[in-house]
């Protein structure tokens, strides 16, 4: 009888630090709170995650706007601006610039001849502006009577073309000739003329085609 009495002791002490445990087991339940918690933080991650996403869209929608106004490319044809840029290099043109402010004299662009779209394009250096007066006389360039020095990249010219008189431009058009002269078809030849500004595709900036010209365009 003492030894069922002992067990039954026993057992009653044992039970005691069940009930601790269930009472314990309260704790578990805070725990669990706990992940109810972290799944809220995964709702919110989620967010996040589209935030970051439409962020990466914004990104990719400027650098396609950066490339469209700033990167586009265009490869030179001939000898004409050698050798600031070479035959073959490819350059990259600014298309927005001239939206902002027109071409300025010194200022390398490209444009098609004559607007013509199936034409490639050529690139030249602007030396006379809208209103002015270009003639070419003694090799030289001269601006409204004046001998134009400042931002004028060619010298010696052998060959003034219609240039031989004084070419007035119109409110819109732009005189151009390529750096080496003696090998470009430009304002000064008939069948090229004055450039619109219309036909002008935009200012030409950095030269793409690795070789002594990669970087910005020299003067």
């Amino acid at each position: 009888m003492q030894e069922l009495n002992f067990r039954r002791k026993r057992k009653r002490q044992r039970r005691k630090p069940r009930s601790r445990i269930k009472k314990n087991n309260l704790h578990f339940e805070n725990r669990r709170r706990g992940l109810h918690f972290e799944r809220r933080k995964g709702g919110a991650s989620r967010r996040e995650v589209l935030i970051w996403a439409l962020q990466i869209l914004g990104v990719c929608a400027v650098a396609a706007l950066l490339v469209a106004f700033f990167g586009q490319r265009v490869s030179n044809a001939g000898d004409s601006m050698s050798p600031a840029i070479e035959n073959g290099e490819v350059v990259l043109v600014n298309r927005l610039i001239y939206d902002i402010t027109g071409p300025a004299r010194g200022d390398v662009v490209a444009f098609r001849p004559d607007g013509n779209e199936n034409a490639h394009y050529s690139i030249k250096r602007v030396v006379g502006l809208p209103g002015e007066t270009v003639q070419i006389k003694d090799g030289s360039v001269y601006i409204d009577g004046e001998k134009m020095e400042d931002h004028i990249f060619v010298s010696e010219i052998d060959f003034a073309g219609v240039a031989g008189e004084p070419v007035e431009l119109k409110e819109n058009e732009y005189f151009v000739v390529g750096d080496n002269c003696g090998a470009s078809d430009d304002s000064r030849l008939a069948d090229v003329g004055n450039i619109s500004r219309d036909d002008i595709y935009g200012q030409v900036w950095f030269v793409v085609s690795f070789g002594e010209n990669f970087g910005f365009v020299k003067d």
